[in-house]
């Protein structure tokens, strides 16, 4: 994983991202009044953000379930070996299902955890049976079932350095 070092950034700058991570669809007066600037400063020191990599795009969040993706599930998955190849190969195939929403390759007693949103626990066991453990290198998993959604956040907490 390649490790960013954080650049400073002032409290206008700090500002400006924490409202854009609250509403990303605010414009552009409207954000330069709430951070104290006027409009092109402002517009100016987006564009900046953005150029420089701490803005990475704009989203708008679903409702998973009126989509037909209610259950979330966490899946462990332990592969056979633990090479570069394997990684690669799995990580690979991976990016190509819609359904995993996230994978991360993480240290401890198994390599990859996973996040996906599926319609209900039919659509999971298809899910596990013909796509996860025909992944290449994967030899076993775990399965982590969500029942209630307590918190989810994108937004990154932002602070003066």
């Amino acid at each position: 994983m390649l490790i960013k070092t954080p650049k400073h950034i002032d409290r206008i700058d700090r500002n400006i991202l924490i409202e854009l991570q609250k509403n990303g669809k605010i414009t552009n007066s409207e954000l330069a009044n709430k951070i104290g600037l006027s409009a092109s400063p402002c517009l100016e020191r987006v564009k900046r953000l953005e150029t420089q990599g701490y803005i990475t795009g704009y989203h708008a969040r679903v409702d998973p379930s009126l989509l037909g993706a209610a259950m979330l599930v966490f899946v462990e998955i332990t592969l056979t070996k633990t090479s570069v190849d394997i990684f690669e190969e799995f990580s690979t195939a991976v990016r190509k299902h819609e359904d995993i929403q996230e994978c991360h390759l993480v240290s401890g007693n198994f390599d990859f955890l996973l996040k996906a949103r599926v319609a209900d626990m039919s659509s999971y066991r298809k899910l596990l049976g013909d796509t996860l453990l025909r992944l290449p290198g994967v030899s076993e998993s775990r399965t982590y079932v969500v029942m209630e959604e307590i918190k989810e956040s994108t937004q990154v907490k932002i602070s003066l350095r």
